[in-house]
């Protein structure tokens, strides 16, 4: 959680910075921030065991992010942080979800219409304030107003990769406890939906009253909704809520297949459990007044005649009636994946060089890596030109031969994220491309085309004999930027045709495909690729969210290309 914090606190630093002009410096900050969201451990953890000393160790915490970090620690706040909001008071991070809006155009908001937050922010562009000003005009104030309306839809729901780490550390906490025989996160969060509202934690303990203390005084904690003996309600200093239930043992599983829900999966489960004459319930599953099962979620589905069911597709969408016929599909699963094709090193700007992402993907027990940098009509991203991406391939060409003497099996491949122009054109040359293990090319700007424009534009990459896969297929950001128009089936017809690969991108940020469109890819007969995009080495490790929306959409393992072997995916390619 202290990770958490603290790499919030440097991504605000870097957008302060930012609007100042300052160069190098912010990228520092995010270096830093990009680190500790990445650390497995707790930041705490690490200064008390080794001080200063093994904060020096991480990757990109020099001496001053060091300093920051304890003094954080010591204090609960960065005193330069603290100058920064004083000066300029502003909603930092809910402004910068508004999409179009960058550190430079909030500082112009704030200091010619005082704009300090989303509220402020509406009030200027419904009242047309914004539009007369320099470098502004109608279209961005439009723009401002259409991200506006997007963000009141997702208003109140957090994003799983900024929920799911807080969630999981105090899950660890609380099964820690010698008092605590079972806990379980329940609810949305366990069925890995993209977003969430709150979390719920289930857990059998004989002391409730200890473990409910425990609870409530996290570290985190803001504040404390109520507290009981088998129920307390806290809200986390990251601004959502998380309830804590202790159940009966006999009770767990029963209640752990109620409060994970879907409402509506709950419902059908309860129908059929009324046909066969028991009731089924939180507590448990009952014929009259005996109870029945309800220890296991398996012994509870199996009482009712169902088969257990994967929590991410509990959501009345088929699994129920493919359950009663024993048919229920076997999901592609982390230990299915052998590699990662979509990552950037240091070539185009990422944080890490291609012999730090390749350590990683080792790490990771991978077979490969694919080395896919920003080519060169992404000129913020230091995208690579023909004569980079040649130079490059003669790096991996080396890097391999390397591996190979070491008698190690595991290759980096090399491909490219190159970028698909408004007529469908690809930024690289068909002669450098073809020289490429595979091309994977995404929509990276004019993202708000006409639907039948946007559409043909990217089926005409798809008919490019050397583009292998598309990234982020649907160009949207969760719970900030709504995904582009296009006629998604006429996508699908042509990635059939075409052997084309639809990625889902496994950022947290995007995730993309989402699952229905998942769902429909299946259903096509469309091969896809979990991919992180990472643009550092600890970013490698998001391809879980990849994999939870992967099996929201019913994907199985044949499904996915990079659960192919080495050998297997280059034969493939």
């Amino acid at each position: 959680m202290i990770n958490q914090e603290i790499a919030k606190i440097f991504y605000e630093m870097a957008e302060f910075l930012k609007m100042d002009r300052v160069d190098f410096k912010p990228y520092a900050y995010e270096k830093a921030a990009a680190s500790l969201e990445g650390l497995k451990e707790d930041i705490k953890e690490i200064f008390k065991r080794g001080g200063e000393k093994e904060l020096l160790e991480i990757p990109g915490i020099g001496k001053s992010m060091a300093e920051h970090i304890q003094e954080y620690l010591k204090t609960g706040k960065i005193k330069e942080h603290e100058k920064f909001k004083k000066r300029m008071p502003l909603q930092m991070d809910e402004l910068m979800r508004v999409e179009g809006l960058g550190p430079r155009k909030i500082k112009i908001l704030y200091q010619k219409l005082g704009v300090a937050n989303i509220k402020d922010l509406e009030k200027a562009a419904k009242t047309n304030k914004i539009a007369p000003l320099f470098g502004f005009g109608e279209k961005t104030e439009e723009n401002i107003l259409q991200g506006i309306e997007f963000l009141k839809r997702d208003k109140g729901r957090f994003l799983i990769g900024d929920i799911l780490p807080i969630a999981e550390d105090v899950l660890e906490k609380l099964k820690s406890l010698k008092e605590i025989k079972h806990a379980s996160i329940a609810g949305s969060l366990r069925r890995r939906k993209e977003t969430i509202g709150d979390c719920d934690i289930l857990a059998v303990s004989k002391d409730s009253a200890k473990v409910m203390d425990y609870f409530t005084s996290l570290p985190g904690v803001e504040k404390i909704w109520g507290k009981g003996e088998t129920k307390s309600s806290i809200r986390m200093r990251a601004g959502f809520d998380m309830d804590l239930r202790v159940v009966p043992e006999r009770s767990y599983g029963s209640a752990l297949q109620y409060f994970t829900g879907s409402k509506e999966h709950n419902i059908v489960t309860r129908r059929i459990a009324i046909e066969k004459g028991l009731k089924l319930s939180e507590y448990g599953v009952f014929r009259g007044s005996k109870f029945i099962a309800g220890k296991t979620e398996d012994e509870v589905y199996k009482a009712i005649g169902l088969n257990w069911m994967p929590p991410e597709i509990r959501e009345n969408e088929g699994e129920i009636e493919l359950s009663l016929k024993g048919k229920l599909p076997d999901l592609i699963d982390l230990k299915d994946i052998k590699g990662d094709l979509h990552c950037h090193s240091s070539w185009d700007g990422g944080k890490n060089s291609i012999e730090q992402l390749v350590e990683k993907a080792q790490v990771l027990g991978y077979e490969y890596i694919g080395i896919s940098d920003h080519t060169k009509f992404l000129k913020i991203e230091h995208g690579l030109d023909e004569k980079q991406l040649l130079e490059q391939n003669e790096e991996i060409k080396k890097i391999n031969a390397k591996l190979n003497k070491e008698g190690s099996k595991f290759r980096v491949l090399h491909g490219c994220e190159a970028n698909i122009m408004n007529d469908g054109s690809i930024d690289i040359a068909d002669e450098v491309l073809e020289k490429l293990d595979y091309v994977i090319a995404g929509v990276h700007s004019t993202l708000k085309m006409e639907k039948e424009e946007m559409t043909k534009r990217i089926i005409v990459a798809m008919r490019n004999k050397n583009v292998d896969i598309i990234s982020h297929p649907t160009g949207r950001l969760v719970g900030t930027r709504d995904e582009y128009q296009i006629d998604f089936e006429e996508i699908l017809r042509t990635a059939k045709e075409t052997g084309t690969i639809l990625e889902i991108n496994a950022s947290p940020y995007r995730l993309d495909l989402r699952d229905i469109y998942i769902r429909k890819a299946k259903e096509s007969g469309v091969k896809m690729i979990i991919n992180t995009d990472a643009h550092q080495a600890g970013q490698m490790d998001m391809i879980k969210y990849g994999i939870f929306m992967a099996k929201r959409g019913w994907a199985a393992k044949e499904d996915i290309i990079n659960s192919l072997s080495v050998n297997e995916i280059q034969k493939y390619f």
